[in-house]
């Protein structure tokens, strides 16, 4: 058993952290603050080959795998959380577009989602249907010159950033088995979008999107018709490990920067950290943050090795997402009144950690996934 990176998986940690450091980190109070990221960041991501990480060579990606990926997202979390989404989205959709699109598709679409021109939203959540997204209602009906999408979609993270969106409609009435997903530019005729006023993840433009009469084609739809639900369902598995390596990352950076507070704050004549209801606080959410970190690591190399990770990979996201906001409280209340400011990091953290608890399944949700493998689908909720 090796826990340890290869040299070059550790090579690119050190890459990615250094452009994290030099490049993502000074802006990141400034991209909370003005709620949208700093100009040039989503070409610089490409530049930094983050968005092609897990596309092929020959479509202009990496072709790396599900850990490469988890050790980018950790570096890029450290420095700002929200900076990870448009990462782990051009590994969803690029993964399934990759599994289920033609080979058209992916010569004309991948190449500009690995370069980082095209920005992907995961069109999927409405207004009445989060979890059960088998039951979506956005409609798209057949015409004599294609597909026409009307409905509403919400909480699409990247939804006022994005270009391009992978998105499910309703086409017939069969559940599941009548979504389908088009992906399409969001700058279409019929096309609105609202800004959601978040209380974290402020710049990663969360938002409401319209289609009133939205033109699609069949070459637009990635997998058939009918067959859009099984294909998010499979990326979700390395998805929420992704997440996972998030969740704990941004808190990791809380904490860490608790101990360095702990190291230099007096009370009582000594350093903070000597006192035991300072440093040992620290050290419990210090040790569940590592074990959230090994088994979000275990999903990612059991996806990497072909084995069935879904219930590592729902185990890590329910249990990181829940020790990261406890971790990010934690070392807000060791900083105390400078943590509370608006602008520390100590605050963004925190707010940042409660999205990651929604992203991508509840803890509820991915409990049930969890539930029906370990108990059989008969006897599970």
């Amino acid at each position: 058993m090796d826990f340890s990176f290869t040299d070059e998986q550790r090579a690119l940690s050190d890459k990615v952290k250094a452009f994290a450091d030099d490049t993502v980190a000074r802006h990141a109070a400034l991209d909370d603050r003005e709620r949208t990221f700093w100009s040039g960041f989503f070409a610089e991501l490409g530049r930094a080959g983050l968005t092609g990480l897990m596309i092929a060579e020959e479509h202009g990606g990496s072709g790396l795998g599900a850990v490469e990926a988890g050790i980018a997202v950790e570096q890029l979390a450290r420095a700002e959380a929200t900076a990870c989404y448009p990462v782990v989205n051009a590994a969803l959709i690029g993964g399934i577009i990759g599994r289920s699109g033609t080979p058209r598709q992916q010569a004309e679409w991948l190449p500009a989602v690995a370069a980082g021109d095209a920005v992907v939203a995961l069109v999927l959540t409405e207004p009445e249907h989060g979890t059960d997204a088998a039951a979506i209602e956005l409609s798209a009906h057949r015409d004599d010159d294609g597909w026409v999408l009307t409905g509403t979609k919400t909480s699409i993270m990247l939804g006022m950033h994005a270009t391009h969106g992978l998105v499910f409609a309703r086409t017939s009435d069969d559940g599941a088995r009548g979504v389908t997903a088009f992906y399409l530019p969001l700058n279409r005729d019929g096309i609105a979008r609202e800004r959601l006023d978040d209380l974290g993840v402020r710049a990663g433009g969360r938002a409401t999107l319209r289609f009133a009469g939205v033109r699609a084609s069949d070459d637009e739809i990635v997998g058939g018709v009918g067959e859009g639900f099984g294909g998010v369902m499979r990326g979700f598995d390395h998805s929420r490990a992704l997440i996972s390596v998030l969740a704990v990352a941004n808190a990791q950076a809380a904490i860490d920067d608790a101990l360095e507070y702990a190291r230099e704050r007096t009370s009582f004549g000594q350093v903070i950290g000597k006192h035991q209801g300072v440093a040992f606080p620290l050290v419990e959410h210090a040790t569940r943050l590592h074990a959230a970190r090994l088994l979000a690591f275990e999903a990612l190399w059991r996806a990497d090795a072909g084995l069935d990770h879904r219930v590592e990979a729902n185990m890590a996201k329910w249990w990181a997402c829940r020790a990261g906001v406890e971790a990010a409280h934690q070392a807000l209340l060791t900083l105390g009144h400078r943590g509370w400011h608006d602008d520390h990091p100590a605050s963004r953290r925190v707010r940042d950690a409660i999205g990651q608890e929604i992203a991508d399944g509840t803890e509820n949700a991915t409990k049930l996934v969890v539930a029906r493998k370990l108990l059989g689908r008969e006897y599970a909720p």
